[in-house]
């Protein structure tokens, strides 16, 4: 192996050999307390460790990485405390994720790093808005993620590039190709001579160079991070290389030709720079000896702390599901949308309203979604925006909606914030990973807030059929760690985007299509916020509670002015994750008979767990049975009767009957 040393100092070499030597002796002793069941797995970067080295040298230490599974020498070269990443990797709760996470899937702001999920790809578009906001702030820096030669199939990568090269970021793609995803070989992955290949077609600069080669590492990421800075455009690197080690420990590497392992085992980054710097005379036998045993020292000194037992505590798991409200939430400014004074505005205008004035508000504010900018959305909510705002707050996005999530993730490491227009709420099934697994969990598993609202326009009834109408808020009602806002009301469409807005959680505001235009009522003029996770009771009665939400809540108040002689009790839940348990309860205590009402259909709706709350928690409160009334169990047809016979509100009033008779 050729290793050219340009003009390095000799402490740069000296520094590249110990940020290459540390991790692969802290692997060796690893697979050894693997054997003595001391951690429960492991996935081995031996033979891999050049370009972890090599990127982590050549990059400042406040520029974000987003490492995989076999780049410890991201962690230790950002000197990451040895013996907390060895309780972390023994699921101790004073480990980095506290015993939530395994392995390397966690982070630190500290060290600027952000930490992979299992669903390989994701990180990718997180790099991308972490760039942004570099970009955004005028900050000669760049962000880097890795992914392996099998991630390159996921469209996690397709999209992350494409948004990169589209916006201009300066954003650095590793791909270490080390010839096999788990056991499958690249020849049966990809028909592209070189991966460096695909950068081309997304109209960025691309190199394929010796992952082995510490030096060549560290070289081209120094060179490749000058340049995305200067040009402000992303760039992809490939590194061939090869793991001696299995996919992780279990797996074994017997799918692997013998003379695979004889051909790289000379090339073994750690041996051949050892070698060349002896051959320089920067090292010699003596103080490789001495450098070995000052980090085996270290690592038999962080493996000595014991962990404490795991005690677990229910009340902080739940808790740390969330981050903390900022103090301006609590206690929340409540509107007066009653008061007679304040002004008729329509639903969509409401929440137009609230954009705006948050916009106004929130300087680090970034809105993003397909055709937003100048169009001015598909519903013309941010008609004017881009005039007011710019381009820079306002961005028009490709149809990428997975990368612009993990983007919009990317901006909260930063500081920023964002709402995304998903366009409409069918589409976030082609960012669901992203939503549910990124988003959602990054605060409990390392403390990283999620500064993220979506925007969902949802729901049926202007006849546009299965792909853009469905009522999916109970896909997201089950994560944990998201939060999921439907407003019924044009007060409370300005009133809780602001609040979700405000909110370092990620929010999902889903606003229903056929409300926009067709709803009206008072909304107050200033900036002002509504608590999150608590109901409205939108119209008190007697006999019988209808919980709902969004266009069930009209349907309901159609219901009791068509039949005054029955008093209704109507409660508007506003949001579904939290729920006002609360507030469900006194409205079963209201009444006893209650029906609950939604737009989805019944089976996995909202209604199924509010109605096993209030059996299991007020049963002695009730008079009849918790009925539910929700669309039918079939996709959305396109014929209007069709549809008509869909939703739930052609059921609703037989619901009421039935419940009557009890």
């Amino acid at each position: 192996m050729f290793f050219d040393r340009k003009d390095f100092s000799d402490p740069v070499l000296l520094d590249l050999y110990r940020n290459l030597l540390f991790p692969r002796l802290i692997e060796e002793k690893m697979l050894v307390l693997l054997r003595q069941g001391r951690i429960s797995k492991w996935f081995s970067g031996i033979g891999q460790e050049a370009i972890s080295a090599g990127v982590v040298s050549a990059l400042a230490p406040d520029e974000w990485i987003m490492p995989l599974h076999r780049n410890l020498g991201i962690f230790t070269g950002r000197q990451m405390s040895l013996q907390k990443l060895f309780l972390q990797w023994q699921g101790s709760e004073e480990g980095f994720s506290r015993g939530r996470e395994r392995s390397f899937h966690f982070g630190s702001r500290e060290h600027h790093i952000c930490g992979m999920i299992s669903h390989l790809g994701p990180q990718l578009a997180v790099a991308d808005g972490a760039a942004l906001a570099y970009k955004l702030k005028k900050e000669k820096k760049a962000a880097l993620a890795f992914t392996g030669e099998g991630g390159t199939s996921e469209g996690d990568f397709h999209e992350a590039l494409n948004l990169a090269a589209v916006w201009d970021l300066p954003v650095i793609f590793i791909i270490e190709n080390n010839g096999y995803g788990l056991s499958t070989p690249v020849e049966q992955q990809f028909r592209c001579k070189r991966l460096a290949d695909k950068g081309i077609g997304y109209g960025m600069e691309a190199v394929q160079i010796d992952g082995n080669n510490v030096l060549d590492v560290y070289d081209t990421v120094k060179g490749v991070r000058e340049y995305c800075i200067r040009e402000q455009k992303p760039y992809l690197i490939e590194c061939m290389t090869f793991r001696m080690r299995g996919h992780e420990e279990a797996s074994g590497t017997k799918y692997i030709p013998a003379e695979l392992f004889e051909t790289w085992g000379k090339k073994d980054p750690v041996t051949s720079y050892e070698n060349y710097l002896k051959e320089t005379g920067l090292l010699h036998d003596e103080k490789v000896k001495e450098i070995r045993n000052e980090f085996r020292r270290m690592i038999e000194s962080a493996i000595s702390v014991r962990e404490k037992p795991v005690v677990a505590d229910s009340g902080k798991e739940l808790k740390d599901m969330y981050a903390p409200l900022p103090p301006r939430l609590v206690p929340v400014e409540q509107p007066a949308p009653d008061s007679g004074t304040a002004p008729t505005r329509k639903f969509i205008e409401g929440i137009r309203e609230g954009l705006w004035q948050s916009m106004e508000a929130q300087e680090n504010l970034i809105l993003m979604g397909q055709d937003i900018a100048a169009y001015g959305g598909a519903f013309k909510i941010t008609e004017g925006f881009l005039e007011k705002f710019g381009e820079e707050r306002v961005r028009n996005t490709p149809l990428c909606e997975s990368a612009i999530v993990g983007a919009a993730l990317g901006l909260s490491l930063e500081g920023y914030k964002s709402v995304m227009e998903m366009q409409f709420a069918d589409f976030a099934a082609v960012g669901f990973n992203q939503i549910v697994n990124n988003l959602a969990k990054i605060h409990y598993r390392w403390g990283q807030t999620a500064d993220v609202v979506i925007r969902m326009p949802t729901g049926a009834g202007v006849g546009a059929g299965p792909f853009h109408s469905q009522s999916n808020e109970a896909w997201f009602a089950h994560v944990p760690g998201l939060k999921v806002v439907y407003p019924a009301t044009p007060a409370d469409a300005k009133g809780l985007l602001n609040a979700a807005i405000l909110d370092p959680n990620p929010v999902l505001f889903f606003e229903h299509k056929v409300l926009y235009r067709s709803i009206s009522g008072p909304v107050p003029e200033h900036y002002y916020f509504t608590e999150i996770g608590k109901a409205n009771l939108a119209r008190t009665g007697t006999e019988i509670s209808i919980i709902t939400y969004g266009a069930g809540v009209h349907w309901a108040m159609t219901l009791a002015e068509q039949k005054p002689d029955i008093s209704f009790h109507i409660l508007d839940l506003r949001t579904l994750l939290p729920l006002d348990y609360e507030a469900i309860r006194e409205a079963v205590a209201k009444t006893g008979k209650v029906l609950i009402l939604h737009e989805d259909t019944l089976t996995g709706g909202i209604g199924g767990e509010i109605s096993a709350w209030i059996g299991e928690h007020c049963f002695q409160l009730l008079d009849a049975p918790v009925l539910r009334c929700a669309s039918l169990d079939t996709a959305i047809p396109f014929n209007i009767e069709l549809e008509k016979n869909f939703l739930a509100n052609a059921r609703l009033a037989q619901m009421i009957e039935k419940l009557l008779a009890y």
